[in-house]
């Protein structure tokens, strides 16, 4: 399986996994922010996580304006839309399927 499509699968995966645990939040309290913050800082286990998710999110929207600049790639406002709709892993492999199109093109 060529990179390209394997990042492709990743994305999906990506998304999936995600938005699993996601949906059912929104279900049972809709978009409650307030709640939402309160779980996922809700013990140093869940904030380590939370801190570390944010922090390569940060990394990663870095990443997609130097790199993506650097190699003349357009459209990087999708993976930037991916990672605050989804997260890092929608962001991340997004933008690595896109660098590999465009290496291939």
């Amino acid at each position: 399986m060529q990179p390209k499509h394997r990042y492709l699968v990743l994305c999906v995966v990506g998304t999936i996994l995600p938005y699993s645990q996601f949906i059912p939040f929104l279900r049972q309290h809709g978009l409650d922010l307030q709640l939402l913050f309160a779980q996922l800082f809700a013990n140093r286990i869940a904030a380590f996580f939370g801190l570390d998710v944010i922090v390569s999110a940060v990394v990663l929207l870095t990443f997609v304006r130097i790199e993506g600049l650097r190699a003349g790639m357009k459209q990087l406002w999708a993976p930037v839309a991916a990672t605050l709709l989804v997260g890092v892993s929608l962001g991340l492999p997004l933008f690595l399927y896109m660098r590999e199109a465009k290496d291939a093109a």
